[in-house]
């Protein structure tokens, strides 16, 4: 399971390039606040903050990166004045911890920067408990945070900015509607909601590590639109913090948190959770569990009964986003499922005109972005799809189905990656055929994004002729395939329900 982790596809080495320069900013960002004589808990705060930075800001340029990463601390500081001040007064400090919550899941209504603000300004406070910050050390942590933040930026935007030679993609954003049919709208209830179950029985199991469960509660909404998204993380939640459990009794609990091999495993978490994040939300739990196990060897109060009580605050964290997801304004995983394909669907007719023009001798179309945006995209239906395709699923033609869109989808990538790189070379000729060959491909996308019930449009690919075809075409024709094969999964053909359906 880890090897097809580290084995997974790594377009241009990006996510190597992520993890690496995460461990160059985060380790640099930690060891100036220690050259600056800052406390241990503040060297964790600077640290949390240049994670968070390097990890959560995903807008599509590097000047927007540069911007929400500017407006970081304007958020992050208040909120962390606030859960200080209120460290002596649970009451208080609950129902700001729990409006923190709510307002941060709401917030990604405005997109990626409104995302990276709300999981910034939910960590403030959650490092707040974590480190029992009260008001006397907030010059201090105040100054980790700044300075962090600017050693990590200098890293991502001056030393080591690859981003200015990728494609620029916007990023998805979820299906929306108006007021309580706004998936952000219901997600900010569901997480408040869910959040109040955890932080009261979090309580109960204890009043110093309460906390633990209310953050469960937290990452288990992060990036899911669907409840059966939601479900399926939280079981990979706890999965990867059992794992990473058992390795902290292997490896935190005998280094008590001496120096250096302390620094160097953490180093190493750094990297798994973010070399693993795109590809196993499991496995970057894992990271994330052994790197909180060593940080307390750290603050010297690791011992096996905490590493057992993060287990069973987890498990109620996961639960109260279960039980809310389940009960309080379901988003179902139908709607969102068909929404995300049709997303992606009408990329790839992007992606192919973008090319298409291109290859005709246009100047102005550019298909790369469109090919980021597209993997984008993919990504997203695999998400959504996860609860389908999960080996526990009992439902066994719909987990058919669905690997079978996936499948599909994974060759609509493939060509329009291969169209696309053919049309950015100059030197590539113009078939005549490739005109009526996108005709068919918008034809296709037409019928496969057409309102549900009426998804019953037949097409089938030309033929190819043999010999030496133009590469452009081949490519069209491969993705004329992929797409007529989607038609049976998206209820196309014979009178079969749809992916998503029942």
């Amino acid at each position: 399971m880890l090897k097809r982790v580290f084995v997974a596809p790594d377009p241009g080495r990006v996510r190597l390039r992520f993890a690496a320069r995460a461990v160059l900013g985060i380790g640099l960002a930690v060891a100036l606040c220690g050259l600056a004589g800052l406390s241990l808990a503040a060297a964790i705060t600077g640290g949390l903050a240049a994670l968070l930075a390097l990890f959560t800001v995903t807008d599509p340029t590097v000047r927007g990166q540069a911007a929400t990463t500017a407006l970081l601390p304007l958020v992050g500081l208040p909120v962390l004045a606030v859960a200080a001040v209120l460290h002596d007064q649970p009451a208080a400090r609950d129902l700001a911890f729990l409006t923190v919550m709510g307002v941060g899941v709401y917030a990604r209504r405005w997109g990626p920067r409104g995302h990276a603000l709300g999981v910034f300004a939910f960590m403030t406070f959650f490092a707040a408990q974590f480190l029992h910050t009260v008001p006397e050390q907030l010059p201090e942590l105040y100054v980790a945070v700044v300075l962090s933040l600017c050693v990590s930026s200098a890293v991502r935007f001056g030393l080591w900015c690859y981003e200015r030679r990728l494609p620029v993609a916007a990023a998805p954003a979820p299906p929306e509607g108006r007021g309580l049919a706004r998936i952000t709208t219901r997600q900010a209830v569901q997480a408040t909601l869910g959040g109040a179950f955890a932080l009261g029985l979090g309580q109960v199991l204890s009043d110093q590590r309460w906390y633990w469960a209310v953050g469960a509660t937290w990452w288990v909404f992060v990036n899911t639109t669907s409840r059966g998204e939601t479900l399926v993380r939280g079981f990979r939640r706890v999965l990867g913090t059992v794992i990473g459990i058992v390795a902290g009794f292997a490896v935190a609990i005998p280094l008590d948190g001496a120096g250096a091999p302390t620094a160097a495993i953490v180093a190493v978490c750094v990297f798994g959770i973010f070399y693993t994040a795109a590809v196993s939300y499991s496995w970057m739990m894992f990271f994330v569990t052994v790197m909180v196990g060593m940080l307390y060897g750290v603050l010297g109060v690791l011992d096996a009964s905490l590493l057992w009580l993060r287990v069973a605050e987890t498990a109620v964290g996961s639960l109260g986003a279960v039980i809310a997801v389940l009960l309080v304004l379901p988003v179902t995983t139908h709607a969102i499922t068909d929404a995300w394909i049709q997303k992606a669907l009408r990329c790839v007719h992007a992606c192919t005109a973008e090319a298409a023009d291109r290859l005709a001798g246009s100047t102005v179309a550019d298909p790369g972005p469109r090919v980021a945006e597209l993997e984008s995209l993919l990504g997203r239906v695999r998400l959504s799809l996860a609860p389908l395709v999960h080996p526990l699923s009992p439902l066994a033609a719909r987990k058919a189905r669905a690997r079978q869109v996936l499948a599909s989808l994974d060759d609509c990538v493939r060509e329009v990656r291969g169209l696309a790189s053919i049309a950015a070379d100059p030197d590539a000729s113009h078939d005549a055929r490739l005109t009526a060959a996108c005709s068919r491909v918008e034809a296709a996308v037409e019928a496969l994004t057409a309102p549900e019930g009426q998804r019953r449009r037949a097409f089938r690919p030309a033929e190819l002729p043999g010999g030496a075809a133009d590469p452009a075409l081949a490519h069209l024709h491969g993705l004329e395939r992929a797409l007529a094969a989607l038609a049976a999964p998206l209820g196309g053909r014979g009178g079969r329900a749809p992916i998503v359906g029942a």
